[in-house]
């Protein structure tokens, strides 16, 4: 097995986690709401923390319930959690081993709050800790580079705010997912192609905003711990606060920009970076205007619903760092000075 091969089962894994879990989804689902809890009290850490991006969007969207990014290192050298009075505490771990997570459900269950892990280890630490648990069920993942486990992470997410909202029409988009993975798959050639273009990239900016604001994170992670690519994201508002100014002819910007709300928002300063400074640009997208004003491009589907664009916008990214790894001469299997389990405090 090997990160090629992961990014490819991914459809697999995700028809599964969509077909076998809903019924699971709605029992935890309805004790959430009998609980009624004021907001969301989320621990992360890396790939993970950009699933948590996403949770952000996605909830206080549709579910209106605010989603605060939780601050380990208050629970652990501090000693001085805030309170978490009528929470959900989650935990969001692909190994669920990470101390620095598991001691914000434990804090939370201290306070007497409802608390959730998303992992896949079912057996781990932070699921025995937690009143429930979503086992995310993406197998074994042997490469250092996580791929299923984010997305499966994304659709278990997607999937609890369907439930939590009893919304059929949502939960039918969902259904859609696997053929939507298979589909963006179909485009390895091309992708394997590109990333030759960007062989000698040392730096870039990757841009998004909205819900595909995980996926610029998520992206740019992969750049950083497989290309070893100084990879800066950004939503495309706060870049035009400031970092717009490191941008020079032939800098290499990365945009996620599919159809939606943030959409037209996003053209103009693409557009503007493209045509004013000569930017190098690279877009995943559905839209052609975005198509027509970049150098290279990856075309998603037609039709993914704005909410589930990030699902399957990552996994093109994924295969671009993996070529671009791949044509760099490094191991995909295992870059430098980091593991497959980090366990921090």
């Amino acid at each position: 097995m090997s990160l090629y091969s992961e990014i490819f089962e991914q459809p697999a894994i995700l028809r599964n986690l969509i077909d076998t879990q809903k019924e699971k989804m709605d029992g935890i689902a309805a004790e959430i709401l009998k609980r009624n809890p004021s907001f969301v009290f989320l621990a992360a850490r890396g790939t993970s923390d950009n699933a948590a991006r996403y949770a952000n969007y996605l909830w206080g969207a549709y579910n209106r319930l605010p989603v605060a990014l939780a601050t380990p290192s208050l629970f652990t050298y501090y000693q001085a959690p805030p309170s978490l009075n009528n929470a959900l505490v989650m935990g969001v771990s692909q190994s669920g081993k990470s101390p620095d997570i598991t001691s914000v459900i434990s804090e939370g269950k201290k306070q007497g709050c409802l608390t959730l892990a998303i992992t896949n280890e079912p057996n781990s630490p932070l699921a025995s800790g937690s009143d429930f648990v979503i086992d995310i069920m993406a197998g074994a993942e042997k490469a250092v580079a996580a791929t299923k486990t984010y997305t499966a992470e994304l659709t278990a997410l997607a999937m609890l705010s369907a439930a939590l909202g009893n919304d059929s029409k949502r939960k039918k988009e969902l259904a859609h997912v696997p053929e939507w993975a298979d589909e963006i798959l179909t485009q390895n050639d091309h992708i394997r192609g590109m990333a030759q273009r960007y062989l000698f990239m040392e730096r870039c900016v990757v841009l998004g905003r909205g819900f595909n604001y995980s996926t610029a994170f998520e992206w740019s992670l992969k750049l950083k711990e497989l290309a070893y690519v100084v990879a800066e994201p950004y939503s495309s508002a706060d870049f035009q606060h400031g970092p717009i100014a490191m941008v020079e002819r032939g800098f290499p910007v990365m945009a996620v920009a599919p159809g939606g709300k943030v959409f037209e928002s996003l053209l103009p300063l693409l557009a503007g970076l493209r045509n004013d400074h000569n930017v190098e640009l690279l877009t995943i997208s559905d839209q052609q205007s975005a198509f027509d004003i970049s150098q290279s491009s990856i075309r998603l589907p037609k039709d993914i619903p704005e909410w589930l664009s990030p699902l399957i916008s990552i996994i093109p990214a994924q295969l671009f760092c993996f070529h671009l790894t791949q044509a760099k001469g490094f191991n995909t299997e295992a870059p430098r000075s980091i593991h497959k389990v980090t366990e921090t405090q």
